[in-house]
């Protein structure tokens, strides 16, 4: 199974924008081609609705003859009153709280990521074989926890490209050599 997150959004650094349907930034296109050369073919695309998502993933579907499937379980994490708010403009004392344990608080309103990370699983449960998936770095993440087994501190150690294939299986292998 083949992960891609989003393109680069068109928001300024720093925005906290995990529901935010964004459009993509200027440049995109060249991401989009260069995630179009990486990919391998799919025997399914299946994409969160975000319009960030939907335009890489309808161009992947394009090029093998594909339709594509919208999942909402694959929605970014949301992020609740902090949506749409510069992360530096938001109180710190709630935000440190907040990365305390984001598996289980949602004081923001929005999504604990043990939600996100149900709603990840669930969609793998449904997910077709061969299947390219288009989405975003938190539900990413979870799938990482997911299929190859790491903890919550291992998937946020990393960051999550743009527009660029992960394929689990062969990220699997290298975390297990690397141990």
């Amino acid at each position: 199974m083949i992960f891609l997150r989003h393109p680069t959004p068109d928001a300024p650094p720093g925005l906290c924008y995990g529901r935010l349907d964004l459009d993509l930034a200027p440049g995109a296109e060249a991401e989009i081609a260069a995630a179009l050369d990486a990919t391998p073919r799919a025997r399914h695309v299946v994409s969160s609705p975000a319009r960030r998502a939907r335009i890489l993933a309808e161009a992947l579907a394009a090029r093998d003859g594909l339709e594509v499937r919208f999942d909402e379980r694959l929605w970014e994490y949301g992020f609740g009153a902090w949506e749409g708010r510069l992360w530096s403009e938001l109180p710190r004392e709630d935000t440190e709280r907040w990365m305390q344990d984001m598996w289980t608080r949602r004081d923001h309103g929005g999504d604990s990521f043990e939600q996100l990370h149900a709603r990840v699983e669930a969609a793998l449960r449904d997910m077709p074989d061969g299947a390219v998936v288009v989405c975003h770095a938190g539900p990413i993440r979870a799938a990482q926890m997911i299929l190859m087994g790491l903890s919550f501190e291992q998937v946020f150690a990393r960051k999550v490209p743009f527009a660029a294939p992960i394929d689990l299986r062969k990220e699997a292998a290298l975390w297990r050599a690397s141990l």
